[in-house]
């Protein structure tokens, strides 16, 4: 093998990894490759990348050995501990100024945490979401780097060379920030597709059992949608699965089990938001959306003792149609505006300058989210980088303005056929508790200094002043120490 000849490195050849590297290759660069499973490289040379430049290495010093420097080295292996094995194996055989890349689904405080311990001695690191599937990783996918600063210089023309790229040419790849940002964001990026996915479950849902349409009725309305307001990556291939049939000519979709799997980003958006103090409903819904469908026994006990409403097929099918279009739209920007929300918070916590509209560009090609909706939120970051919350942009505002009848009609279908639509109804609850002046938490603070005495602030006075009042006039005049909102 000649040494140095190598633009970059990559550890890990399951399927995301070997597409990157296909991927590099495709855009001039040499890529030496490593698998802790060695005989999976000499497969990968002689297979999939036969008559390629790809170079394999069969052990760690001899993958850095084949780097040009500052070495580059990009891990595509499991989130957790084997990150961290991998990283210990290969900083003894590093050089001040060096980079590994984590471009796995990792946590981000493990990032922050890396990032923090590899500078200390001298290396540089670069935490990376890529969205995009095996697909994406192939032919471009949505890459989202943060990590150390100095790093980005020597890795950015790979990355943007790779990535995706919306319609004048702009990659879906860009700085996010320092430590854990690119993850967090990636994290984010996720919890949002949770999102999205059960929304348009729910749509199905309702469509189904309200209008009993069928697949290949269900394939129309899918199609329709995609050519409108909604055309995105997940409606294209919904519209497509409704297509598929199985062996004896059975819609595909009928046969599938109804337990859905999940890998615990989402889940990680969920906690990140209670830890921050950020109502991000709907994704918190959709993980427990599959979460219920995971209870597969129990609730086909449970469907033989609890009965629904029997209501007969809608009438008007048009419009019932366009009433769930509707609200799945209006959910939709929910979504994103609490994903925005958590973004925000998240950011002057960390202390990480994040560019929004930045994010949804990068959000714009390649990964899974993909939509025309997100060049709508690149257009209010635009307009106001300063921007509180997207629902107060007037594409947003005047939007769910505009369509609240039909969403909440689409909702009152659902309750009346018993359909659940844990998404939609968080979202339409989230849109009147946000425009709402003044909500009943006047009567929570109440209870609390009831109880607790743990005070409460009065509309009369200057925010930052805390009162306590005895109650029943057996309490004393001592309040509580702490006061948490």
């Amino acid at each position: 093998m000649q040494t140095e000849s190598c633009d970059i490195g990559l550890i890990g050849l399951a399927v995301m990894g070997q597409n990157l590297v296909l991927n590099m290759n495709d855009h001039g660069y040499r890529v030496a490759v490593f698998n802790r499973t060695v005989s999976k490289v000499d497969d990968f040379i002689n297979n999939e990348a036969k008559g390629t430049k790809v170079v394999g290495a069969h052990s760690i010093p001899e993958l850095v050995q084949a780097l040009k420097k500052p070495r580059r080295v990009m891990l595509m292996v499991k989130a957790g501990d084997t990150v961290d094995q991998m990283i210990d194996q290969m900083v003894p055989h590093l050089e001040k100024g060096d980079i590994i890349i984590d471009g796995g689904n990792s946590h981000y405080p493990d990032t922050n945490r890396r990032t923090k311990a590899l500078e200390a001695k001298g290396l540089l690191f670069i935490g990376t979401g890529v969205s995009g599937g095996e697909e994406g990783a192939r032919h471009g996918p949505s890459i989202m780097p943060g990590g150390s600063p100095a790093a980005w210089p020597h890795v950015k023309e790979i990355f943007q060379a790779i990535a995706a790229k919306v319609e004048d040419g702009t990659p879906c790849c860009d700085w996010v920030g320092e430590n854990g940002a690119g993850h967090y964001v990636k994290m984010v990026h996720n919890g949002i597709e949770y999102g999205d996915m059960q929304l348009i479950c729910e749509a199905y849902h309702l469509l189904k059992e309200g209008l009993g349409l069928k697949a290949d009725e269900l394939h129309e309305v899918f199609a329709e949608w995609n050519k409108g307001e909604l055309d995105s990556y997940l409606i294209d291939i919904t519209q497509q699965i409704f297509t598929k049939k199985d062996d004896d000519g059975t819609p595909l979709i009928d046969m599938i089990l109804d337990t859905a799997g999940q890998k615990g980003t989402g889940k990680w958006t969920g906690i990140s938001s209670l830890e921050l103090g950020v109502p991000v409903t709907l994704i918190g819904e959709a993980v427990y959306g599959r979460c219920l469908s995971a209870m597969k026994d129990e609730r086909v006990a449970a469907s033989k003792i609890l009965a629904g409403p029997k209501t007969p097929p809608a009438q008007d099918r048009k419009a019932f149609i366009e009433d769930v279009r509707r609200a799945l739209y209006c959910s939709k920007m929910i979504s994103y505006a609490q994903g925005y929300m958590l973004l925000r918070e998240a950011a002057k916590e960390e202390k990480w300058n994040l560019n929004f509209g930045g994010i949804a560009l990068m959000w714009r090609g390649g990964c899974i989210i993909r939509s025309r909706f997100l060049g709508k939120i690149k257009e209010a970051y635009d307009k106001n980088p300063q921007l509180t919350n997207l629902l107060q942009d007037d594409f947003f505002s005047k939007t769910l303005v505009g369509y609240q009848d039909s969403w909440r009609r689409a909702l009152i279908h659902a309750i009346q056929f018993g359909v659940p639509t844990p998404a939609f109804s968080t979202a339409l609850s989230f849109y009147d508790g946000y425009r709402t002046a003044r909500l009943p938490a006047n009567l929570l603070q109440a209870q609390r200094d009831f109880f607790g005495a743990h005070t409460y602030e009065r509309v009369d006075k200057a925010r930052g002043r805390f009162f306590h009042t005895n109650w029943t006039g057996r309490g004393g005049r001592v309040s509580s120490g702490t006061y948490n909102a």
